[in-house]
């Protein structure tokens, strides 16, 4: 199990990535593509009925490689940036000029499809908050776990979607739940979540477990009940059920992730108004197409964290 690599999310905060109306204790950002993969895909499509995210530029139509041409900062060179530092299982060792990691592998095939390789990409490291502020950028493209909101989107620009965060559930590492491979396997088990959130809709409308869930004003509260028996199991978003069960409650773990049940999105975050976004939306929608993109998110956030897919039958 990869607890140390994922627990390095602690030291630079990356639980901020959680649910944004989830938890006081996850910050600010909350979790994340509108429907862009097939229903085994891992945390890349949107709810039914969602909207496109605000601003996201051009539809993606066209050639990203054409569509880049003279856009960027640095004639012929795309800069990437990313948090300083960053973490598993976004960014491998710190390093995402590797493209090891979630979006490391992300950043790297969008440059790939904007025509952009080896020397001709550049990482620079900024603040989380520095970087959603209004202004000129000194980056081309963003990606620390941003997620796409109106209010955000008034002075930032946004790519489609790369991820949407899927709805986890976790418990302790040797209960029988532990094994669970479809929703029916979770039916029967006494469920906690977190009050106004997502994940509580989730539990109540697809779930439905058997006996009502226990709800708690924060996840503080769910996990001393974990802790005390009380409960089976949490449903939350999986960037905070990573968190939580690889920081801070030993010998629990994640079940797995539940399939099409993506809430929240990460989008590329761009300069306000950025004539790149058009040549970014290309690059994923290709991505999308080929399938590569799929790939890399099982890659990273299903295979590496070890939150396998329990599916809807």
């Amino acid at each position: 199990m990869r607890r140390t690599a994922i627990a390095a999310l602690l030291v630079g905060g990356l639980i901020v990535t959680a649910c944004g109306d989830d938890d006081a204790e996850t910050a600010d950002t909350e979790t994340p593509p509108a429907d862009t993969s097939d229903d085994t895909s891992v945390g890349t499509d949107a709810p039914a009925g969602s909207e496109a995210p605000a601003d996201t530029g051009a539809d993606g139509a066209g050639d990203a490689a054409a569509c880049a041409v003279d856009k960027t900062l640095a004639p012929g060179e795309l800069t990437i940036a990313t948090g300083e530092p960053a973490f598993p299982p976004y960014v491998i060792d710190d390093a995402p000029e590797t493209g090891e990691g979630f979006e490391a592998a992300v950043a790297m095939a969008v440059a790939r499809e904007m025509g952009f390789e080896g020397d001709a990409v550049t990482w620079i490291r900024t603040t989380f908050d520095a970087a959603i502020q209004p202004g000129p950028k000194d980056f081309d493209f963003n990606l620390q776990q941003y997620t796409i909101t109106p209010d955000r989107a008034e002075f930032v620009s946004f790519s489609e979607p790369y991820y949407t965060a899927a709805q986890a559930i976790f418990g302790l590492a040797d209960a029988p739940a532990a094994d669970a491979t479809t929703i029916a396997d979770l039916q029967g088990l006494k469920i906690g979540v977190q009050a106004s959130t997502t994940s509580l809709t989730y539990v109540e409308d697809v779930i439905q477990p058997t006996e009502a869930p226990l709800v708690f004003n924060d996840n503080a509260a769910a996990k001393q009940a974990l802790d005390g028996n009380q409960i089976d199991a949490i449903v939350a978003d999986l960037p905070t059920a990573l968190f939580i069960t690889a920081v801070e409650m030993e010998g629990t773990a994640v079940y797995g992730q539940i399939e099409g049940s993506g809430t929240d999105q990460f989008g590329l975050l761009l300069e306000k108004d950025s004539p790149l976004v058009e040549c970014v939306n290309a690059a994923l929608a290709s991505l999308t197409a080929s399938g590569e993109l799929e790939a890399i998110t099982t890659e990273w956030m299903a295979d590496y964290t070890e939150a396998p897919i329990i599916t809807l039958t």
